[in-house]
């Protein structure tokens, strides 16, 4: 039953056929693997943490070492791997701070060219040497670190090193390994830092405006970034009603409303005609005739079809043009910048349904041409995306309904006189590295924040209430602890959140 679950878990994942394990051999020094563990009840659907020491230590004595990037947690004691294991752990689903790239992949390459990542001189037994690299499905993490090394280190093109990386992962058919948009942005940004020099500056980013096309009703927009070494990420800031400027205002006229109300009318008309001509007369339950109640029940069914058509139509009309500014300066700890979106429609049941999810990642001293400019970048300038590339829900192309057509960001960087740039440079072969502070390795420090389609939130007129007839889940819980810094959020241009 345990290899079925884990046969199922792997899913679109090769495996490798001699140990039967889900791992893969990128090429013949780094193997990519899902995050194993040792203890129940993931030891039910994981790769056994013994099985995969095991084939370590078998194929390759003690010339291995793992490369670990989960802040949900290993799973697993260091001890349990000889405590040859570094962390540079970052959330699931995103791209991981730059800073820690330079780190990675140093630390990666003296521990295959003879040092490991701490400076310390390897044993005099020569043996080929591998890195171990997992996260938790060892997918897009593990492919985006695999595909910056082979890229910044072995010379290899973007394009060849995601194949490389698709073919060795992934069953046939099941996709690219490295799929999400922004963790892809990433790996063009490591191509453009390799041939720069490997040259990074960290530096805050202020966000100066948000201007935002076609944006729908019941849309809240947020800048997040990194902290605590990348392993969470943290809200900077909810953009709220004052800080919103309308540009050019929802249609109006036979828009949605009216659409959608012309739609019961002629519905409510045939229903009504066909009750009037009916043949069939039975008795009446509701102190109504026949054809009435069969009115009154097809209308209803009309009602709620044009509550479907509603929804159809706003996403077809598209919303309005805003532009957001904050009031107080906006700025991110480091060069990574999120900007999020969430979209949120009100329930009868004093709760809101989340329609859309989506988010991108963008780095200020890439955006500003740094390694194109002698790592000296742009003070200042515009970062575009479009909805259709924007990420979506947990790693996949889902985002639900459309929240907003396209978006720029107007940003600049945090000057030297208010907060100097950090200069990062690739460190030295046989330089002592120093990896990042580890998750817990029991797991329940980073539990995933994403977001999912129909997760129910508290409405922001309830705030406050009694709260002792809702419904409570796991996922509405951490939402509902929140709620009050929700409350002055704005909820996008159109029908306000009464």
């Amino acid at each position: 039953m345990a290899s079925l679950l884990r046969q199922i878990v792997s899913g679109p994942r090769a495996r490798h056929p001699e140990a039967g394990l889900d791992l893969c051999y990128v090429t013949d020094n780094i193997i990519a693997t899902s995050g194993p563990s040792g203890t129940y009840p993931q030891l039910a659907y994981r790769t056994p943490l013994k099985q995969l020491v095991k084939f370590l230590d078998e194929k390759h004595g003690d010339q291995w070492a793992i490369w670990e990037f989960r802040a949900e947690g290993t799973g697993y004691p260091d001890s349990e791997v000889y405590n040859r294991i570094y962390h540079y752990p970052w959330p699931d689903h995103h791209p991981p701070p730059f800073a820690l790239i330079p780190l990675i992949m140093g630390s990666m390459r003296n521990w295959l060219k003879g040092e490991d990542g701490k400076g310390e001189n390897a044993s005099s037994e020569k043996k080929e040497r591998v890195v171990v690299v997992h996260c938790k499905a060892g997918k897009g993490r593990s492919g985006t670190v695999s595909c910056s090394y082979l890229i910044s280190q072995e010379g290899w093109t973007v394009n060849d090193a995601l194949a490389r990386f698709t073919e060795r992962r992934m069953r046939p058919g099941f996709g690219a390994g490295v799929s999400i948009p922004s963790q892809l942005r990433w790996v063009s940004y490591v191509d453009r830092w390799t041939k720069g020099g490997k040259r990074y500056v960290e530096r805050g980013v202020e966000i100066l405006e948000v201007h935002v096309w076609g944006l729908r009703d019941r849309v809240k927009v947020s800048v997040e970034g990194y902290v605590d070494e990348g392993r969470k990420k943290d809200v900077i800031h909810s953009f709220t009603k004052e800080e919103r400027s309308v540009v050019r205002e929802e249609k109006k006229g036979q828009g949605v409303l009216a659409s959608a109300a012309q739609v019961v009318g002629q519905e409510r008309d045939k229903r009504r005609a066909r009750g009037k001509t009916s043949g069939e007369e039975k008795v009446p339950t509701n102190g109504m005739s026949t054809g009435e109640s069969i009115a009154r029940v097809e209308e209803e069914g009309a009602l709620r079809k044009a509550r479907t058509t509603y929804e159809d139509l706003q996403e077809e009309e598209g919303g309005g043009d805003i532009v957001f500014r904050p009031k107080d300066r906006v700025i991110t700890p480091t060069g990574d910048v999120k900007i999020d979106f969430e979209r949120r429609n009100k329930g009868v049941s004093g709760l809101t349904m989340i329609t859309s999810v989506a988010h991108v990642w963008f780095n200020g001293f890439f955006e500003g041409d740094g390694p194109e400019r002698d790592g000296h970048p742009l003070e200042s300038d515009v970062f575009e995306m479009e909805w259709d590339k924007m990420d979506g829900i947990k790693g996949s192309s889902r985002k639900g309904t459309r929240a907003f057509d396209r978006l720029a960001v107007v940003w600049k960087a945090v000057g030297d006189a208010e907060r100097s740039g950090t200069v990062i440079t690739m460190p030295e072969e046989g330089e002592g590295i120093r990896d990042t502070k580890p998750a817990d390795w029991r797991g329940g420090e980073d539990k995933d924040s994403d977001r999912d389609l129909g997760e129910e939130v508290e409405s922001l007129a309830s705030a406050g209430e009694s709260r002792t007839s809702l419904t409570r889940t796991k996922e509405t819980e951490s939402i509902r602890r929140g709620q009050e810094e929700r409350e002055k959020e704005v909820e996008g241009p159109g029908i306000d959140a009464a």
